[in-house]
């Protein structure tokens, strides 16, 4: 099976297994034990607080470890917005934001605060003249995304983090994405808290992470929780931990070589698409975007029989957001760059990792070049 879904989940690299099996043997006890061997497992912990943070130029002390990205995105905005509730009922946030956030601000909403969903344009970005005109006096936090799962186009956050931060606004972004790929600098980028996910970047599944910048305030969702800081309540999953540190870690070492990797391969696809005549649309950003991520509109064909299509054909791609696939409703991000519910439909995303070749890039292209011009011997329905 060619492999092409890596922006919804990554295989577990060697060393992240290597490093699990030895935690899971090793520090097996729970690091709030006060036993030597709860204090082996808990300095372990420290570590990954630390390394963690260096990557993304943070404190230790603000990292929290979570159970994925999606606990991470829904603790961190609750623990800041209870934090700030007297100050203001106001939030912002954009149309495309990953579903665990657009549902938890719809929840916002019958709770009694007021959310501003910020446009795009036709490539995916929000306009800094929108989030400006949205600030009010009541305004007590923003949530935007680093990078769209589906497009691939990025945000200006050290832009978005001097606007927020002049006008007194905390500054929330999903980085699940684009955590040790590109380049994440939470003080440069003025970013008062991320989330983060282990399975993204080669490591376990059931694992994730929070940064708060330590001078910010925060209010427990879970009154009582005693593990990581108050932070969630659970015992802390060490193994797992130490498994997503180090891909994590890997993969952050690698990052320019693998970003080169990754423009070669996109080009070997765009070039295709263009050489062949295909009918087919580039999604996202030209420049702001992610290499690895290639959103496309099949034209003409719904977008989940290209997929099956291509699965048939021994090749994994997606419909978009993993967290969506099997639902009939268009992309929120398709729909928000301005496309109609059809065209919305018609929509596929590739996206690469450390494993795909060229010879991937190009058994794809013939696939899709056999299923959309059937005159030439390929699919016919």
């Amino acid at each position: 099976m060619i492999y092409l879904d890596y922006a919804a989940t990554t295989p577990m690299c060697q060393e992240a297994i290597a490093a699990y099996a030895e935690a899971a043997a090793v520090y097996f006890d729970n690091e709030s034990s006060l036993h030597d061997i709860g204090t082996k497992a808990k300095q372990l912990l420290t570590l990954c607080r630390r390394e963690l943070a260096a990557m993304i130029n943070g404190e230790a002390e603000g990292v929290y470890f979570t159970s994925g990205g999606t606990e991470a995105n829904v603790l961190a905005v609750r623990s800041l917005v209870a934090a700030r509730r007297q100050n203001g009922n106001h939030l912002i946030t954009t149309e495309i934001e990953h579903a665990s956030l657009h549902h938890l601000f719809k929840q916002l909403e019958t709770e009694g605060y007021r959310v501003t969903y910020l446009p795009v344009d036709r490539f995916g970005r929000i306009r800094l003249e929108d989030l400006e005109r949205a600030i009010t006096p009541q305004t007590i936090l923003a949530s935007i995304q680093h990078a769209n799962s589906e497009i691939g186009t990025t945000q200006p956050l050290a832009d978005i983090g001097r606007l927020l931060r002049a006008r007194g606004v905390l500054f929330h972004s999903d980085c699940v994405q684009t955590f040790a790929k590109i380049q994440l600098d939470v003080k440069a980028m003025a970013i008062d808290s991320i989330s983060v996910s282990a399975h993204k970047v080669y490591g376990p599944k059931g694992v994730g992470a929070v940064y708060i910048d330590p001078r910010r305030h925060w209010s427990p969702v879970f009154r009582g929780a005693t593990h990581e800081s108050g932070f969630r309540p659970g015992t802390v999953n060490v193994p797992g931990i130490a498994a997503f540190i180090t891909a994590a870690k890997q993969l952050y070492d690698r990052m320019e070589s693998e970003q080169a990797h990754f423009e070669r391969l996109r080009r070997r696809l765009l070039d295709a698409i263009t050489v062949k005549q295909l009918p087919i649309t580039v999604e996202g950003h030209p420049d702001y975007r992610l290499a690895h991520i290639v959103g496309l509109t099949v034209n003409g064909l719904d977008g989940q029989l290209v997929m099956l299509e291509c699965n048939r054909a021994g090749i994994a791609i997606s419909t978009g957001s993993a967290c969506q696939v099997g639902q009939q409703a268009p992309s929120r991000t398709m729909l928000a760059v301005g496309k109609t519910p059809e065209e919305a439909k018609q929509f596929v995303r590739i996206s690469f990792g450390m494993a795909t070749t060229q010879s991937d890039i190009d058994e794809l292209v013939s696939t899709l070049e056999q299923m959309i011009l059937p005159q030439k011997g390929g699919w016919t329905g």
